[in-house]
């Protein structure tokens, strides 16, 4: 037979515990000190930062964004690109990650998707629209491919 008050006692322990972890795990935030190890240039530091907030927040769209930067600087195109894919994901009117990935297509001389993203980040853009002309120059130098 359960006792009640035991009941009682260990309900009451589960609900401290619980508490406590949610508690220890809500202070989990290591971008600011990710972002710190960034502008000083310690990218390897940085990156393991950034990927452990990502653990904790997983849906910290300026975390993919920073890593897909790292990523841009180690020439890793594939990882640059996921992140960069990620964070717009998480947040589809993100100037930044939508610029990165224009300069992305760009650099892939991608005609018809930088057309495309350039459109979309007219609708979008507030802090960066002055980056529609360097768009619009870079479209000038790239050859449309299969357009009619």
């Amino acid at each position: 037979m359960i006792n009640i008050k035991n009941y009682k006692f260990y309900l009451y322990i589960i609900i401290i515990l619980i508490i406590s972890m949610n508690l220890a795990n809500a202070d989990k935030n290591f971008f600011p000190e990710a972002k710190k190890k960034f502008d000083e240039k310690k990218l390897e530091e940085s990156k393991f930062l950034f990927q452990r907030n990502i653990v904790f927040n997983p849906k910290d769209a300026k975390s993919y964004i920073y890593l897909a930067k790292i990523f841009k600087e180690q020439n890793n195109d594939k990882e640059k690109e996921k992140n960069i894919n990620t964070a717009l994901l998480l947040e589809p009117t993100n100037e930044d990650a939508m610029f990165m990935l224009i300069n992305t297509e760009l650099d892939k001389s991608n005609y018809s998707a930088v057309k495309d993203l350039k459109e979309d980040f007219q609708k979008i853009c507030k802090n960066l629209c002055d980056k529609i002309k360097f768009i619009d120059n870079s479209l000038k130098d790239i050859e449309p491919k299969n357009e009619s």
